[in-house]
C-alpha cells in the first residue's frame, strides 16, 4: 500500500517516489497545499474504494498515518 500512495503522491507533487518515506509529512515535507491533499483524498477513495472520513482525514500528517488509515478502511 506504501508504493501505491507513494506513486499517487508523485501526480499531486514535485517529488521523487524515492524521496518519500513513512515518516515524510505531506504538508511540511512533501510540499502540499491543502488542495492538493484533499484532491488526492478523492483519487484515493477511487484507487482503495474505500470512503474518507473528512474529519478523520484532517488528522492525517504523515504518509505512514495515511497507510495505518487506508489499511484500517479496507479491512472493515
Amino acid at each position: 500500500m506504501f508504493e501505491k500512495l507513494s506513486e499517487i503522491i508523485c501526480n499531486y507533487v514535485e517529488v521523487e517516489p524515492e524521496n518519500i518515506h513513512p515518516e515524510s509529512r505531506f504538508m511540511e515535507d512533501l510540499g502540499f497545499t491543502s488542495f492538493d491533499f484533499m484532491s488526492m483524498l478523492g483519487e484515493l477513495e477511487d484507487e482503495f474504494d474505500v470512503e474518507i472520513d473528512q474529519q478523520e482525514a484532517a488528522n492525517i500528517r504523515t504518509v505512514q498515518e495515511a497507510v495505518d488509515y487506508l489499511a484500517k478502511l479496507s479491512a472493515e
